[in-house]
């Protein structure tokens, strides 16, 4: 099934985040399979203006869903959307289920949000770095700015052995920037 990729629906999602005044501020690297993780997520809006983003740029950026999403009438604009069912009961988990997603996929951009919930958190969730660490591809961290009406790409990271010390240096990355309710 094709993605929301096509002029016409790119041209309109340009549209809408051009009267909204959004922009997208960096460059995506050119590498066939990475996670993508994009904080501060404090507001629905933040899905609105990624998706908006992902299409805009033509993008092939997945994401994770519960499996109960993908029942009509959502099925199949999730899907079109990028959207990967996940099964939160089942015994690999869910990282194990994206670990054999990327086993699978020759080209596989995931995209998560590693605060797991719009809510301030203490600490990040740790499954897109086990995600990424267990598959061997690197972090690519965008942040959502309001302030600027920005989505700032950064650089991709490679993950090493200590999870504390990758996430140190995310949260450097994330550290100037404000989400639309808070900062990370």
């Amino acid at each position: 099934m094709p993605r929301l990729r096509d002029a016409p629906h790119r041209a309109l999602c340009r549209l809408v985040l051009r009267i909204a005044g959004w922009k997208l501020d960096g460059e995506l690297p050119d590498l066939p399979r990475l996670v993508l993780i994009a904080a501060p997520h404090s507001s629905w809006w933040d899905g609105v203006w990624g998706l908006l983003m992902k299409v805009a740029i033509g993008a092939d950026i997945r994401f994770m869903a519960k499996q109960e999403l993908f029942r009509p009438p959502l099925a199949g604009l999730l899907r079109q959307l990028g959207g990967i069912a996940v099964d939160r009961g089942a015994t690999t988990g869910v990282v194990g289920q994206m670990l054999a997603q990327f086993g699978r996929q020759p080209r596989l951009w995931l995209g998560i949000a590693p605060e797991g919930t719009r809510k301030p958190v203490p600490r990040w969730k740790s499954g897109f770095w086990r995600i990424a660490h267990g598959a061997g591809v690197p972090v690519l961290p965008v942040a959502f700015d309001y302030p600027s009406k920005s989505i700032v790409i950064g650089t991709p990271m490679s993950t090493g052995a200590d999870l504390d010390a990758d996430l140190a240096r995310l949260r450097t990355f994330y550290a100037p920037f404000r989400g639309k309710h808070r900062k990370v």
